[in-house]
């Protein structure tokens, strides 16, 4: 069975003499939850646009589904769903009429798009907007009806290019959990993103692109192993005046009632939680002290600038 992407030596340069891509090689698999992280510039948007047909690469292959997008490109579209980071629909149009339309695209009769159009509005929480005009919807909204607009054709590749930005984060959960479930249903989602933590909530695996190259593919909890420390804040019911000196990890005060609890590798939670419970020091939350993924990342970054 064909997996969901096939990219082999894809290259672009622009006008400019900008090197966006320089060989690229990435393979998704079918079902995946796939996330594509860089910084600005990278060549994220680039690789997306190639994927979909919005943007001319210079050489290289890309196939989805099994189907090269030169030689078959009505097949490779028919396949996929694509929400940009832009809002791009006509403002002036109700969020029904939107999706409607779009279906139109996909050769889709409206009296048959419009049960699923109607599901859609209501799982994304616009149904009560769907006859307004969409220049009122809030950017949350906007957002969500972009995402509507890019099921409309039931895609078996989602693309989601910044799907969160300018969301709070009640929305954004909601969100997670709606594009959880679709991947779980058999949709393959390509993500990419600048919130660090959706990819590491989302994604099996991730692909980091630096400077139109990827520097690593990998399983995201195998990443975050590959960290030689974690950091977490822990919430305690009172903290003791002086601390214990026999624990094997740091463990540093911040005030009366939370502390730093630094972990080196191969140390563990449960380890740490038993010595604390030990010396009665009783935890009523953690949380980590910054993203991981993010930090991890941005040392990867510095190991290939060096």
């Amino acid at each position: 069975m064909a997996d969901a992407i096939t990219i082999e030596d894809v290259s672009k340069t622009y006008a400019s003499g900008k090197h966006a891509l320089k060989k690229i090689n990435l393979t998704v698999h079918k079902g995946e939850f796939f996330g594509l992280l860089g910084a600005n510039g990278a060549g994220k948007t680039t690789l997306l646009g190639i994927l979909t047909s919005l943007v001319i690469k210079d050489s290289g292959t890309v196939k989805i589904f099994g189907h090269d997008i030169d030689k078959s490109p009505t097949l490779s579209k028919l396949n996929i769903g694509v929400v940009p980071q832009e809002f791009n629909f006509h403002t002036f149009e109700t969020p029904l009429n939107i999706i409607l339309s779009q279906a139109g695209y996909y050769g889709i009769r409206r009296k048959e798009a419009m049960p699923w159009a109607e599901e859609l509005l209501h799982t994304l929480q616009l149904w009560e907007k769907r006859n307004q005009q969409s220049r009122f919807l809030s950017g949350g909204m906007k957002r969500r009806l972009m995402i509507a607009r890019a099921l409309i054709n039931k895609p078996k590749l989602l693309f989601l290019d910044e799907p969160t930005a300018g969301v709070d984060i009640e929305i954004r959960s909601s969100m997670w959990k709606f594009l959880k479930k679709i991947n779980q249903e058999g949709t393959t989602i390509v993500l990419t993103t600048h919130y660090l933590e959706e990819a590491e909530s989302l994604c099996k695996r991730i692909a980091i692109i630096n400077d139109g190259q990827i520097i690593k593919t990998t399983n995201t909890r195998a990443l975050l192993r590959e960290r030689q420390q974690e950091i977490f804040i822990l919430d305690t019911v009172d903290m003791p005046d002086k601390l214990p000196e026999d624990l094997n990890f740091e463990l540093t005060p911040l005030d009366e009632q939370s502390c730093r609890m630094t972990l080196q590798q191969g140390q563990t939670i449960n380890d740490a939680f038993a010595q604390l419970e030990k010396h009665h020091i009783q935890v009523i939350s953690m949380r980590t002290e910054s993203n991981r993924l993010e930090q991890h990342i941005l040392k990867l970054l510095e190991e290939q600038r060096s």
